[in-house]
């Protein structure tokens, strides 16, 4: 049964990417630490829009994860033709007062897993020749941020990893997508523990992206052909920055965050 798989499907963008292709009649695997909120979505999805909505409950930062859902994909008779690792989490602050342990999971959680849920499905979608995978990085991707460190050095590993398995993959007819959505209205920055008045640095004169929006332009992009996909409201940012050196963007990062962190 084709199905697509996705990771951190009980809230924000993973819940709309859910809400988006189960309306499309896609049968669904959703994957999310929290059984009550997936248990819910499955059930509402399912009887909405007479699709098959499964789920597993996983923590993306333990070892062997991507296995546990692996197998059970395997165990449902589903072909996960298509994967969308949306999952991850950020940080805020100077990187030598960040919990160390924290900082790891983070790692683990928006690389790690990303990559081995990548390696255990494309195998067999070039069995099939076809298959689709989008991978979430962000636009704090596209440079060095002071005050997020880890958190923009990871997803910047997931645009050159993104980049590089849309070439291998071309010639077996599967699409590999990077999403890099800007500033986005979800739980993001209180889970990255980052205070409203803070995000008005974050660009755009503090508007915010809808997960909807971030989910169109993700899946227009798909259509398309596109191997980078960026958020609207970060385009044009995202053009500029080519054209300034790592250098004065990373003092002028600082500077900014400096003043914010202080309030």
């Amino acid at each position: 049964m084709k199905t697509t798989l996705i990771t951190g499907a009980s809230g924000g963008i993973g819940e709309v990417f859910a809400r988006t292709l189960a309306a499309e009649k896609h049968n669904l695997f959703l994957v999310a630490r929290s059984e009550n909120k997936l248990k819910q979505l499955c059930d509402e999805l399912s009887r909405k829009h007479n699709i098959k909505a499964n789920y597993i409950t996983a923590d993306l930062t333990k070892y062997g994860s991507d296995e546990l859902i692996y197998n059970q994909s395997v165990k449902l008779g589903l072909e996960i033709n298509m994967l969308i690792n949306n999952a991850g989490i950020g940080s805020l602050g100077d990187f030598a007062d960040l919990s160390l342990i924290s900082e790891l999971d983070l790692m683990t959680l928006n690389m790690q897993a990303l990559v081995a849920l990548t390696h255990r499905f494309i195998p067999l979608m070039r069995q099939r020749k076809s298959g689709a995978i989008i991978n979430v990085g962000s636009g704090a991707g596209f440079q060095p941020v002071p005050y997020m460190a880890t958190y923009a050095a990871s997803k910047a590993f997931v645009g050159s990893f993104s980049e590089a398995i849309a070439e291998e993959n071309r010639p077996f007819n599967i699409k590999v997508v990077l999403m890099a959505p800007g500033i986005t209205d979800t739980n993001f920055f209180s889970a990255a523990s980052i205070r409203s008045h803070q995000m008005k640095f974050f660009g755009s004169g503090g508007k915010l992206d809808t997960p909807e929006e971030v989910v169109q332009t993700a899946l227009e992009g798909l259509k398309k052909g596109q191997t980078i996909v960026v958020a609207k409201r970060n385009r044009t940012l995202s053009r500029i920055i080519n054209f300034i050196p790592n250098s004065v963007l990373t003092k002028q990062i600082a500077k900014g965050y400096r003043a914010t962190l202080k309030n």
